[in-house]
């Protein structure tokens, strides 16, 4: 397992990451995401032992980052780079080599790549896609406990995102540690147990993916058109259960679970509304996202996610 407390990193007079703590636990797959230069490649460089924090801890299966943890860690950096005369089944051999693999472990990685008859050409012919599968396989090849891919996606095809989420969740049903990182969130949904929003070095929310969305469903927000608006439809709905109203021209826009919508319709029938039409517009993480991103930008004070959901 991973464990981050209070983790601070400084570089020069650049604050880059701010207190971060969180945990990523045997069989967990946490994503980090967050806007370009958040600090998600910080934390992965201080989760292999490859950066030092100026303030707190990484904490590896019990011991501190480097040294010995490295035995149990694979990193897939954010750019990966191999020499360029070598071909892939020569890196490939190279590393399993270095990591004192069974040769079975080879096949493996070369059935993961798919390079598709580039295996004995030079990787200066690849293309990026070609590179970041090759990364990808190198990475997961020793089958071990933590795994640490910053942007796997990165230069990846459909196919390429495809066949991720399947050694994804392969790596989750052997007990693996998987931390993954990303700056869109449309590409960790479908990968991520749960999700760390990091936005300019501070950790904004750290919290299971369906947690979140039962939050998203419980603020849908729908919208009514009334043929006489008027100020007290706000006041009924706000009575009837929704958490929020606000009349803009002729249309009342009700934030409220999907349970009370049919009392916020009765309720503004007593109240006399003439109701023309209505639709709902469910929320998605991306605009959850969006929105902590934007609440951080004018909040600088803190607030734990968990008190804000």
């Amino acid at each position: 397992m991973i464990r981050i407390q209070r983790l601070t990193k400084y570089f020069g007079n650049f604050l880059a990451l701010d207190n971060v703590s969180f945990e990523a636990q045997p069989g967990e797959i946490l994503a980090l995401i967050g806007p370009n230069g958040s600090g998600k490649s910080t934390i992965m460089r201080c989760i292999a032992g490859l950066m030092t924090p100026t303030r707190g801890e990484v904490i590896v299966n019990g011991l501190p980052a480097a040294g010995k943890t490295r035995e149990w860690l694979s990193y897939l950096p954010q750019k990966v780079s191999f020499p360029e005369s070598l071909t892939g089944q020569e890196l490939v051999s190279f590393y399993a080599r270095l990591r004192k693999l069974p040769p079975g472990m080879t096949e493996r990685a070369m059935e993961i790549s798919r390079l598709n008859g580039f295996a004995q050409r030079p990787v200066h012919e690849y293309s990026a896609g070609m590179l970041q599968r090759l990364g990808i396989a190198i990475a997961v090849m020793p089958d071990a406990p933590i795994v640490v891919m910053d942007e796997p996606t990165a230069g990846l095809d459909a196919d390429g995102v495809c066949r991720l989420r399947d050694l994804l969740s392969q790596m989750r049903a052997r007990r693996q540690t998987v931390v993954v990182s990303s700056h869109a969130l449309a590409e960790v949904e479908a990968l991520a147990d749960r999700i760390a929003i990091l936005v300019k070095g501070r950790l904004i929310a750290c919290e299971p993916l369906h947690q979140l969305r039962g939050w998203l469903a419980k603020r849908a927000a729908m919208r009514v058109r009334l043929r006489e608006p008027k100020r007290e439809a706000c006041e009924a709905v706000l009575q009837a259960g929704a958490i929020s109203a606000e009349l803009i021209g002729t249309d009342l826009i009700v934030v409220a679970g999907a349970e009370k919508r049919l009392e916020i319709l009765h309720a503004l029938e007593r109240e006399g509304a003439h109701i023309e039409q209505f639709s709902t517009e469910e929320p998605t993480l991306e605009s959850l996202y969006l929105g902590y991103t934007r609440e951080d930008s004018h909040n600088q004070s803190g607030v734990a996610a968990s008190d804000r959901l």
